[in-house]
Formats: C-alpha cells, structure tokens, sequence
C-alpha cells in the first residue's frame, strides 16, 4: 500500500502547497521513506484521511487532534512567518464589516458569528474562549471554511468570524479581493499551531526520518524559496502534550 503524505490546511495556493510537497516527497526518499501516491487535496473528508493507516504525513488542527484523533503520532509543528504567529504559536484575527470596524468585540453580543466548523481550534474554539458566554451571539453558523465564512461576513449572513492568522495572510496575498470591505478588530489568544502527524503504524526510526526531512526543509538554503511561499518560517517537533490545554 503506498504511503500518504498531504498538506491539506494551508493549500490557498494549490501551485504552491504542491511545490512543498513534492520538496518534502524528495527529503523523505533521500531519508528512505518512500511516498508513491500523488498529491491529494483532501478537505472533503479530512477526519478520514487523518486517521488512514499509511499516513506518512499530514496536517490537522488542534482541536480534532485532542478530541477525534487518539492515535496519530504528532511529529511536531512549523513555525509560519504570517503577522499573528510566534515560533509554533498562532492565533485568529477576529474580522467583520468595514463599516464595524470602530467597534469592540463587546458590541457584537447579540449579533451573528459564522465559525468554519465545530472542531476547529482557530474558527470556532478561540472565538468561544475570547467570548466566554454561550449564549454571547444571537446566532451561531457553521460556513465549512475560512474563506467562506469571509464571504458570509461580507454578505451580511453574518457580522463576525474568527480568521485563522496564516490562512488570513495567505489570503492577502494570493486572494486580496477576499478581504476588500472587511476589518480585524481583535486577535484571540496565542495557541498551539496546527500540528503535523503519522500514523500510530509509523516506527520510531521512520518518525526520526520525517522529523530530520522537515528540519532539511525549513534549514536549507535551497528549499528557502518553497517555504517562504507558503510563510514556512521553521519547524520543531512536539508532542502531543503540547495540545493538552486545548482539550480544556
């Protein structure tokens, strides 16, 4: 059976995410980790495709890693460079309307939040922490994604969504016109970042492999270019009680 490897968080830019991965591809066959298959784009079924057997590498959220995923081995986590983030730490820009950008998070109780899902970390679960208060907001929507519950904001279907900061960046860069007519007026705490994992079947020996593939990743000259696209600034490797807090 082949072996799994995606990067299905952070893929705003397809062109991109596929470049990291087949420089990762190649780091892991010079370190005898083979990955035959192709490059995949996931999302339509991500808790699946985290918990396949031949998973070699991949990306998930912090939430589903504390709460859905009991098994997976956690390789560790990139630092990104995006405006938010320090070193494995992220947070979430919290965005609305232009017109509400002189307001304060305080003045949107009883108004609408759109959250990307239920289970993510930056979308959902830091919004909830930053208000304290289930029933804060009037109305609770779940949009499937980061970039559409900016759409919703924009469309008035809603009036405020927790942005994760590098998929906010990746945005500005690549999709400007997503963010026309929208304002960030708080940041939630800093967490986690979003973790890289392996299968459970992943060996000792194998798991060193991947940690010493992203280490040449993010430490090479020669790959600078492929992390700087995708704001790859660095990696460490963690465990999993570096997300115990999140399960709180």
């Amino acid at each position: 059976m082949s072996n799994l490897l995606a990067f299905p968080m952070y893929a705003v830019d397809q062109a991109n995410t596929r470049a990291l991965w087949l420089t990762v591809k190649r780091l892991l066959a010079a370190r005898g980790v083979s990955v035959d298959r192709v490059p995949g784009w996931p999302e339509s079924n991500l808790l699946t495709h985290w918990q396949q057997p031949e998973l070699i590498l991949s990306q998930t959220c912090g939430y589903p890693l504390v709460t859905l995923l009991p098994d997976v081995q956690v390789v560790g986590c990139f630092h990104y460079t995006a405006p938010g983030c320090e070193g494995i730490q992220y947070r979430s820009f919290l965005v609305v309307r232009a017109e509400d950008r002189h307001l304060a998070l305080a003045d949107f109780r009883g108004r609408r939040a759109v959250c990307n899902s239920a289970d993510s970390q930056s979308g959902y679960r830091a919004l909830r922490k930053k208000v304290a208060d289930d029933n804060f907001f009037s109305q609770t929507t779940f949009s499937g994604s980061h970039r559409q519950s900016l759409i919703d904001v924009k469309r008035g279907e809603g009036d405020i969504a927790a942005i994760d900061c590098v998929t906010w960046a990746l945005l500005q860069r690549h999709e400007p016109e997503r963010l026309t007519g929208l304002a960030v007026i708080d940041r939630t705490p800093l967490t986690p970042g979003l973790p890289l994992i392996t299968s459970h079947n992943t060996s000792p020996e194998t798991l060193n492999a991947i940690r010493d593939a992203l280490r040449a990743l993010v430490e090479s000259p020669e790959h600078r270019d492929v992390c700087d696209a995708v704001l790859i600034g660095g990696f460490s490797a963690v465990t999993r009680q570096a997300y115990a807090s999140l399960s709180a």
